[in-house]
């Protein structure tokens, strides 16, 4: 049974959601060229700079992240420890995020608050504060504009220092080098931005991969007319120390829970793994207590369960065998209790 499922086992590593933030090749190279503009090829690199190139395109913070080679939460913590700001890693991602998905967004914030200035200043109150939000982005761009102004230092032995690369390595000379020797420089900024490459936005998106096997249970589930609760994300669900992400029909009372993955790393697929056992001890608890029984029921898929053929084993024995995957979902309704529900066929 163990070969059966591993056979059925798929890995769509080489295609990913593309979510709301994806940015596009033509997208980045604009946003680059903006900041290429204001800073006059990089001669002029300077926070102003680069702040009238955010107001022109909020993309270019992606620009800049590239050029430094950091993780948004990375660059936070840089002007944590060297500019005492407040910024989170969770702000930093949030503020990397809304910079990406509309590139008029930081126009947005200031124009706002020049206006609230502005009015603040024709009738004699106090001006008002600076937003939070553009108060941390001063902090990011300060502190990146200095580092890549200074470049890299003395190499320290056993150490690399994370901006020696050869677009930063000597400080702005190292950046107008690139800008300017007729390298493909967007090309190299957009493939750092993307990460090995791809693996930041792999990242960026691994809650919308997980989901795919969640909203495919569901549209058979729906096809078939039968009634289901889908529980939100570390939900707490009534009765369950830990929620399933499917109760059907609902949680008082149900017939089966399902559990939903994908996954092409074996160590998150021992978590969910662990998860779905958890559920089977709670499921023998709940009929211990004197509750009606219920199936628990596995849909995974991705190349990380195929590396955990003991924890394959264990699952389809405690399972009794209710374990599907995206080669065999048709069969999830007609070979478990959900079929009690069914109000539509075909």
């Amino acid at each position: 049974m163990v070969d059966a499922v591993f056979s059925d086992l798929v890995s769509e590593f080489l295609l990913m959601p593309m979510g709301n933030g994806f940015p596009k090749y033509a997208d980045f190279r604009d946003a680059y060229e903006v900041l290429k503009r204001t800073s006059k090829a990089f001669e002029s690199f300077s926070e102003a700079a680069v702040n009238t190139a955010l107001e022109q395109n909020s993309r270019v913070l992606g620009v800049i992240r590239s050029i430094l080679g950091m993780s948004a939460p990375e660059w936070a913590e840089l002007a944590r420890s060297e500019l005492d700001s407040d910024i989170t890693q969770g702000a930093a991602r949030t503020l990397d995020r809304q910079c990406r998905e509309d590139p008029e967004h930081v126009r947005r914030l200031s124009s706002r608050h020049r206006g609230r200035v502005e009015s603040a200043r024709k009738s004699g109150r106090t001006l008002p504060a600076r937003p939070k939000t553009l108060e941390r982005l001063d902090h990011l761009i300060s502190v990146a504009v200095d580092h890549i102004i200074k470049g890299a230092p003395a190499d320290h032995e056993g150490f690399i220092h994370r901006l020696d690369k050869f677009d930063t390595r000597n400080g702005l000379e190292s950046l107008q080098y690139a800008a300017g020797e007729n390298a493909p420089y967007a090309v190299l900024l957009y493939e750092r931005y993307l990460g090995r490459p791809f693996a930041g936005h792999r990242d960026a998106v691994s809650e919308l991969v997980g989901e795919v096997m969640e909203n495919a249970v569901e549209e058979r589930l729906r096809h078939a007319g039968v009634s289901y609760r889908k529980t939100g994300r570390a939900e707490r669900v009534p009765g369950f120390g830990q929620a399933p992400d499917f109760c059907i029909p609902d949680e008082i009372s149900p017939i089966a829970v399902i559990e939903a993955k994908i996954t092409s790393d074996d160590g998150t697929a021992r978590d969910k793994v662990a998860r779905i056992k958890e559920l089977e001890t709670q499921r023998n608890e709940h009929v211990a207590a004197g509750h009606p029984s219920y199936e628990v029921i596995a849909c995974i898929d991705g190349r990380g369960f195929r590396q955990r053929r003991e924890d394959m084993r264990q699952l389809l024995l405690r399972l009794n065998g209710k374990v599907f995957t995206t080669a065999t979902l048709d069969e999830l309704i007609p070979h478990t209790r959900i079929q009690e529900l069914v109000t539509r066929n075909g």
